[in-house]
C-alpha cells in the first residue's frame, strides 16, 4: 500500500514538472501583457511601482522552467538532494508569489485614487496632433474602451483644446465605430460615445491585475502539491532506501 503511494507520487510529481514548464511560459505571458497594457495607459496611472506584481511574476516563470528541469532530473533518479533541493526553491518560490498576490490587491485597490488623480491631467494636456503623448493615449483609450470625456462627452469643453478650437467638437475618438460620418460635433451627441473613461480606465487596470492575482494563486496551489509530492518521496526514500526506483537502472544521490 505504501509503496503504491510512493510510485503515485513520484509519477505525479513528474507529471507536476512538465506542469511548470507550461506554467513558466503562461506566467511570462501574463506578466508581458502586464507591460504591454500598462504602456497604452500608463499615463492614466503614474505609479511605476505598480509594475512590481508584473516583473516578479515574470521571474517566477523563468525559475519555473528551471525548477521543473531540476524536478524532473531528481525524481526520476530519485536523488535525495535534488529532491531537498527542489522542495526548497518550490517554497521559496511560493512564498514569492504570496507576495505577488499581496502586492496585486494593494494596488488593485490604489488603481482608482491613481487614475481619479492623474486623469483631468492628461486630458488637459490633449492638443489633437501629438503622437506620442497624452493625445495619442486618450485616442487610444476612448476607441479601445469605446468612451469619451472623463465622466461622458461634456467633460471636452471644460479642456484647453476644446477651448483653443472653437468648433464645439470633440475628438474623433468619441465618435461611434459603426458610423462613417461623424465629425464629433456636440450638437449630435447621439453619434458620440455616452460612457465616460475613467470608469472604463479603472476597470481596465483592476482586470488586469486581477490577472496577475489569479495566476499566482493557481500556481502556487500547483507548487504545493509539488512540494507534498516530493516529501514524501523523500521521507519514504530516507526510511526504506530498498523502494522501487522509477525507472530501471536509476541511482541514488
Amino acid at each position: 500500500m505504501g509503496q503504491c503511494g510512493i510510485t503515485s507520487s513520484k509519477t505525479v510529481l513528474v507529471f507536476l514538472n512538465l506542469i511548470f514548464w507550461a506554467a513558466a511560459g503562461i506566467l511570462c505571458y501574463v506578466g508581458a501583457y502586464v507591460f504591454i497594457t500598462y504602456d497604452d495607459y500608463d499615463h492614466f496611472f503614474e505609479d511605476v511601482y505598480t509594475l512590481i506584481p508584473a516583473v516578479i511574476i515574470i521571474a517566477v516563470g523563468t525559475l519555473l522552467f528551471i525548477i521543473g528541469l531540476i524536478g524532473c532530473c531528481a525524481t526520476i533518479r530519485e536523488s535525495r538532494c535534488g529532491l531537498a533541493t527542489f522542495v526548497i526553491i518550490l517554497l521559496l518560490v511560493f512564498i514569492t508569489e504570496v507576495v505577488v498576490v499581496v502586492l496585486g490587491y494593494i494596488y488593485r485597490a490604489k488603481v482608482e485614487d491613481e487614475v481619479d488623480h492623474s486623469i483631468q491631467k492628461v486630458y488637459n494636456g490633449y492638443n489633437g496632433t501629438n503622437p506620442d503623448a497624452a493625445s495619442r493615449a486618450i485616442d487610444y483609450v476612448q476607441r479601445q474602451l469605446r468612451c469619451c470625456g472623463i465622466h461622458n462627452y461634456t467633460d471636452w469643453e471644460g479642456t484647453v483644446w476644446f477651448k483653443q478650437t472653437k468648433n464645439n467638437s470633440v475628438p474623433l475618438s468619441c465618435c461611434k465605430a459603426t458610423l462613417s460620418n461623424c465629425t464629433g460635433s456636440l450638437t449630435r451627441p447621439m453619434d458620440l460615445y455616452s460612457e465616460g473613461c475613467e470608469a472604463l480606465v479603472v476597470k481596465k487596470l483592476q482586470e488586469i491585475m486581477m490577472y496577475v492575482i489569479w495566476a499566482a494563486l493557481a500556481f502556487a496551489a500547483i507548487q504545493l502539491l509539488g512540494m507534498l509530492c516530493a516529501c514524501i518521496v523523500l521521507c519514504r526514500r530516507s526510511r526504506d532506501p530498498a523502494y522501487e526506483l522509477l525507472i530501471t537502472g536509476g541511482t541514488y544521490a
